[in-house]
C-alpha cells in the first residue's frame, strides 16, 4: 500500500493539501508540517451489535473511590471504570504528584499502573519514597512508545491507569516528533479504543501553553471524558483542581489541596485556613462569600489606595478581572464622587485564589472605598452582592448557605442585596443588612 501524507498544522490541527507558509485558519507563520498517514482499521472487523438500554447492567457501586474526598467530588463520586480522564495544569503545580498519590491510595485495594515518559523507575520510586507510596499492587513503566504501552495495560489488565504525559508519547509509524498534533491525536484516540475494551480506567496528564489552554488540537478536550485542570499560584501553597467537562458528575465541584512537603493534603476547612492572618482594623480589607461549584468559601479581598506620582495611575489586580475591577473604580467615581482619577489602586484576593463570580463585586467596591477614605471595615461583616453600572447592588445566588459558612467561622453581620435580605430565612444568626445601592453598602460597612 503506498504511504499517505499530509500537511498539517502544528497550532490548530487544521490539514491543507499542500505546504503553506502561513495556515489559512489560524494564521500562525511556519507551522504547518508534513506528516505521515496511519492506515485505518476496517470497520466490518470492529463491528459490535447494538445492545438495549435495558439490557446493560450499570450501578453506581462500580464507581472506583481514590480515598481523596476531594477529587471524589470533582469525578462526581469516584472514577468510572473504562473513563479517560485528562488532568491540565501549569508545569509545578502538582499534576504528577497528585497522580502518584491516587496510585497509591488505589494499589492498596486493586492494580494500577503508572506510565512515565518523562522520568525513569528509581526517580519514580524516589518521589514515591517522598510521598510514603511502599506497599501495594503498583507496577511502573517508564515508556513513550504507545504500541508498547498498548501492550502493558492489555497484559496487566489494571483497574487505572496513568499515562504521564501524553505530550511525550509518539507512534514511531508517524514521522512527526512527540507533542506534535498527529501524536497527540492518535495517540488520544488510542488512549480512548483502550480504555472501552479493557475497561481500565486510563488518566492523561497534558501541558498547557503560555496562554493556559492545554497543548495539542481542540479535539483532545472532545474526545475524553472528563478534563480537569490543577490551578494555583507556584508560590502558594493552595491548589484548585476544577472540572471543566464531566460526562458522569457535575462540572460545578471543585476540590481544595495545599501542597507540603509529603505531598497534596486536603484542606478540610478552607475558609478558616484563607482567612487566616487576616488583619484587623485595617482599612482596604473586606471578606466576601464565594462559591466554587456548591462550596461556599470566604475569601479575604484586600485593596490599596494611594496617591500616584505619574500622570497616569496604576491599576493592578491579582485574583480579579482587571475589566471588571476597572468597572467598579468607574462606579465609586460616578456615583459615589470619589476622587480616584490620581490614585493608584492595587487589588489582591489573598490566598493565590482567583474570583469570577460577579458575588464578589460589593466586596472589592466596599474595599476600596475603606482604603481611600483610610477607615476600615467593620469588624466580622461579610459582604456580597453584585454590583451594576447604575451604582445598584443585585442579588446573588444562594445566599443563604452563603451566610451559614460565615455564620460557622464566627461572623455577625452580612452586608447583602435588598432582595435576597427579604426572601432569606429570618432565623438566620447573622445580622442581615440589606442594600439596594454602593453608596449605602459603604456608608454601613466603613467604620
Amino acid at each position: 500500500m503506498k504511504e499517505k501524507r499530509r500537511f498539517i498544522c502544528q497550532q490548530c490541527g487544521s490539514i491543507t493539501p499542500k505546504w503553506m507558509g502561513r495556515c489559512p485558519e489560524c494564521n500562525s507563520w511556519n507551522s504547518i508540517v508534513e506528516e505521515t498517514v496511519l492506515p485505518t482499521e476496517k470497520a466490518s472487523a470492529m463491528y459490535k451489535s447494538p445492545l438495549p438500554l435495558h439490557e446493560i447492567a450499570y450501578s453506581e457501586d462500580e464507581r472506583i473511590l481514590t480515598s481523596i474526598d476531594e477529587l471524589d467530588r470533582v469525578l462526581g463520586g469516584g472514577i468510572v471504570p473504562g473513563s479517560l480522564v485528562l488532568v491540565g495544569g501549569d508545569p509545578g503545580i502538582g499534576k504528577s504528584t497528585l497522580m502518584l498519590q491516587i496510585c497509591g491510595n488505589l494499589s492498596k485495594k486493586t492494580s494500577v499502573l503508572y506510565i512515565s515518559g518523562e522520568e525513569s523507575e528509581k526517580q519514580i520510586k524516589l518521589r514515591a519514597n517522598r510521598l510514603g507510596i511502599k506497599d501495594g499492587a503498583l507496577y511502573i513503566m517508564a515508556e513513550n512508545d504507545m504500541n508498547v504501552i498498548e501492550m502493558g495495560i492489555k497484559e496487566l489488565r489494571p483497574d487505572a491507569a496513568i499515562i504521564d504525559s501524553i505530550q511525550t508519547v509518539y507512534f514511531p509509524e508517524l514521522s512527526s516528533g512527540p507533542g506534535s498534533v498527529s501524536q497527540i491525536r492518535e495517540s488520544t484516540v488510542r488512549c480512548l479504543k483502550l480504555s472501552k475494551e479493557t475497561g481500565t480506567a486510563i488518566f492523561i496528564i497534558g501541558h498547557v501553553t503560555k496562554e493556559g489552554s492545554l497543548a495539542g488540537p481542540k479535539l483532545l478536550e472532545h474526545m475524553v471524558d472528563s478534563v480537569l485542570y490543577f490551578e494555583g499560584e507556584r508560590y502558594h501553597s493552595y491548589r484548585l483542581l476544577r472540572s471543566v467537562k464531566n460526562r458522569f458528575g457535575s462540572t460545578n465541584e471543585i476540590g481544595i489541596f495545599e501542597m507540603r512537603n509529603e505531598g497534596l493534603v486536603e484542606v478540610d476547612s478552607p475558609s478558616k485556613y484563607l482567612l487566616s492572618g487576616k488583619p484587623r482594623d485595617t482599612a482596604g480589607s473586606a471578606v466576601v462569600c464565594i462559591l466554587e461549584g456548591t462550596r461556599p468559601l470566604l475569601v479575604e479581598v484586600q485593596a490599596l489606595v494611594s496617591r500616584s506620582g505619574f500622570n497616569l495611575p496604576r491599576r493592578q489586580t491579582s485574583g480579579i478581572d482587571y475589566n471588571r475591577a476597572a468597572l467598579l473604580i468607574a462606579v465609586l467615581e460616578k456615583k459615589l464622587g470619589f476622587m480616584l482619577g490620581q490614585e493608584d489602586i492595587f487589588i489582591n484576593v489573598a490566598g493565590g485564589i482567583k474570583v469570577e463570580e460577579p458575588g464578589a463585586d460589593l466586596a472589592v467596591a466596599v474595599a476600596i472605598a475603606s482604603s481611600f477614605k483610610n477607615r476600615p471595615v467593620m469588624e466580622n461583616t461579610v459582604i456580597i452582592g453584585e454590583v451594576g453600572l447604575a451604582g445598584e447592588v443585585r442579588a446573588v445566588s444562594h445566599l443563604e448557605k452563603r451566610v451559614q459558612e460565615a455564620a460557622k467561622l464566627g461572623f455577625s453581620r452580612a452586608i447583602v442585596p435588598y432582595e435576597n435580605a427579604i426572601d432569606l430565612n429570618k432565623s438566620s444568626k447573622i445580622r442581615i443588612q440589606g442594600v439596594k445601592n454602593v453608596k449605602e453598602a459603604v456608608k454601613i460597612g466603613i467604620k
